[in-house]
């Protein structure tokens, strides 16, 4: 058995001693690397972000930002990361390092209060910072005063400020470390990170690592994968663990087995046809998000409301399908786009309506053994389309209600409609009485006030600590006359 080895900054790392559940941040801190901060633990709050080398979308390696206290350390075995400590450039003997260009800038120009969530924010900043497709726009000045609204969250520099949706500061220093992230030029071709980009990222490698009765498993392909969820029917898969790795966390959740699927070639595939969209499981929602470039309008309208750049650079349809859970934002967005599962087991592969697979709550119609392997959506896309979130905070947040609507409008009479909720049932819903309400009537506000009290009554929602279930109803009906009001004018024309 190979080793398990991890490069940080540049250096192989050994994973012994450290147990198969342990995750990037312990890993790192354990080794004195204690720039890498647990803020919350959970992925909220980005105290713990470290950069890793991905396969890249524009260039052959991209530098991802993830949230460490999340991830396994042992999924990241031959894999290739980069701490704050590591973005400095060392000097000569006896003289001190040279900061990194986003460290200087924060340094400047006041974006540290009390320093705790500094480090992450640095490490999320330079993954922007080293975007290949970062471009400047000289016309947009980040909303100082521009006439340009839709490009106040993006700065003259090209740099987006939702890149750092998922780290936050308890000091309120957000107004100076926007300024450093509006400050920050173009890597240098001597830069050996932005060098780094042109090389491809190291490749996936198979991992048995086993320690007292606990193991991690990534094996090379989708049918040894299978064949060892078979013999371990009880083991727990997870990709960019971001699920898991909060049960591991805050409930202190152990497994014997772990298998790792966020590397299986099988299961990374995004495929355009004439029928359909495949997206493969196990692709993050980032790398979804920038291969269909807006393919797929209600996609492209739910990846920015779904958590955070953090979580969406780990976090996957496979894993957000795999859970159940009622509150996930993809689901209803998949349930209107009529979406489909490829299940696989090491008998075969079956095809199941996303209508049809949720069971009841964190349940499916998954067997043991069998795995997501991929998402189908239906092609031709229906033209009006919406993602709605209601949740307390504008990003990084869990639903309080979500409301995903695929509509055909033609002639002025609705054809087709496809309506998909989260947050108000025990599992994520179709609200069919809905579409009927909807299908074969003249879209026109009559039609639209009558459907949207139908839609009050959908599902079967709940008092908790995020919203009533007096709320939840309102904003079904309130989304709908939402939707009227914004797309009257499109479809009309």
């Amino acid at each position: 058995m190979v080793e398990a080895r991890i490069t940080v900054n540049g250096e192989e790392t050994p994973l012994a001693p450290a147990a198969p559940h342990t995750t990037v941040l312990d890993f790192l801190r354990e080794r004195g690397l204690t720039g890498t901060k647990e803020g919350c633990a959970e992925g909220e709050c980005g105290a713990c972000s470290v950069l890793v080398a991905r396969p890249g979308v524009d260039a052959p390696t991209d530098w991802v930002a993830v949230n460490a206290c999340l991830v396994p350390a042992a999924s990241l075995d031959g894999q290739e990361i980069v701490t704050s400590e590591g973005l400095a450039t060392a000097g000569a003997p006896g003289t001190p390092p040279t900061l990194h260009p986003v460290q200087e800038e924060m340094a400047v120009r006041g974006g540290s209060q009390c320093g705790y969530c500094t480090p992450g924010f640095v490490c999320s900043m330079a993954a922007e910072y080293y975007r290949p497709d970062r471009r400047p726009h000289p016309e947009t000045d980040g909303g100082n005063g521009s006439d340009h609204a839709e490009h106040a969250e993006h700065g003259p520099n090209g740099f987006d400020l939702h890149a750092l949706s998922g780290n936050l500061c308890r000091c309120t220093g957000y107004r100076p470390i926007r300024d450093a992230a509006f400050a920050v030029g173009t890597p240098t071709d001597e830069d050996p990170l932005a060098r780094r980009r042109e090389q491809a990222p190291p490749a996936p490698v198979a991992t048995r690592y086993a320690l007292g009765d606990a193991e991690f498993v990534r094996a090379r392909t989708l049918a040894e994968t299978l064949r060892v969820l078979r013999e371990r029917p009880d083991a727990v898969v997870v990709a960019g663990s971001t699920d898991w790795g909060v049960e591991v966390n805050i409930r202190s959740r152990r497994a014997g087995c772990v298998v790792a699927v966020d590397r299986l070639p099988e299961l990374r595939d995004l495929r355009v046809g004439p029928d359909h969209v495949e997206i493969g499981a196990a692709l993050t929602l980032t790398e979804i998000e920038r291969r269909l470039d807006g393919e797929v309008p209600l996609l492209a309208e739910l990846f920015p409301q779904f958590a955070s750049r953090l979580i969406r650079n780990g976090a996957t349809l496979g894993g957000n399908l795999g859970t159940g859970s009622p509150i996930g934002d993809s689901p209803p967005a998949l349930l209107a786009l009529d979406a489909s599962v490829v299940l696989a087991d090491a008998d075969g592969e079956r095809e199941v309506p996303l209508s049809a697979y949720f069971t009841g709550y964190r349940q499916s119609v998954r067997r043991p053994g069998e795995l997501i392997r991929a998402v189908r959506v239906p092609l031709p896309l229906a033209r009006v389309t919406a993602f709605h979130k209601i949740a307390k905070r504008r990003f990084d947040d869990i639903s309080s209600v979500a409301v995903a609507f695929a509509l055909d409008v033609e002639g002025g009479i609705v054809r087709t409609a496809r309506i998909g909720l989260g947050g108000v049932a025990a599992t994520p819903i179709r609200a069919l009485a809905t579409e009927a309400a909807l299908e074969g009537r003249p879209w026109t506000a009559g039609t639209v006030e009558a459907a949207a009290a139908v839609l009050r009554e959908e599902g079967t929602p709940m008092d908790d600590h995020r919203a009533s279930a007096a709320y939840r109803s309102a904003m079904l009906g309130q989304s709908l006359l939402k939707l009227y009001a914004r797309t009257t004018e499109a479809v009309s024309s």
